[in-house]
């Protein structure tokens, strides 16, 4: 099992490219809209400024204050796990448990130490592999 997983993970190793692996995680719809709406965003910032500048004192500081607490909600459920998982961390978390360093240079995007563990936990033992390649990905290993 461990001369397979290490012939796997060298065939696609060698096979991938980095814009391949770029296209396995990221999702394209985002970047072309990124990219596309830059304008957009650049208008949509000069209409906040001048609305601002037409509330009075009284108006920001409640806006301010709704604007912390959404901040403070959002942030509450990212650190109690309630965020969604796109398609792109799915298909990563299927391949943590098929090949754990695949999953982890897929995810880092670059081969660091975090690879280097998840490759010498997987050949030394398959399951730590898995399970430090499934923290990794979640995001829930030390950074």
């Amino acid at each position: 099992m461990r001369i397979l997983t290490l012939v796997l993970l060298v065939t696609a190793f060698f096979t991938t490219s980095p814009e391949a692996a770029a296209f396995v995680v990221v999702n394209p719809e985002t970047t072309t809209q990124s990219d596309a709406s830059q304008e957009e965003m650049l208008a949509a910032a000069a209409a906040y400024k001048e609305s601002l500048k037409a509330m009075s004192p009284r108006e920001r500081r409640q806006l301010k204050r709704s604007q912390k607490r959404q901040m403070k909600q959002v942030l509450q459920d990212q650190k109690d796990g309630k965020t969604d998982l796109d398609d792109g961390d799915i298909l990563l978390i299927i391949l943590a448990i098929l090949l754990p360093p695949l999953a982890v240079f897929l995810h880092q995007g670059e081969i660091n130490t975090k690879f280097w563990i998840s490759l010498v936990l997987s050949l030394l033992f398959f399951l730590p592999g898995v399970i430090y390649a499934l923290l990794v990905i979640t995001g829930n290993a030390k950074k």
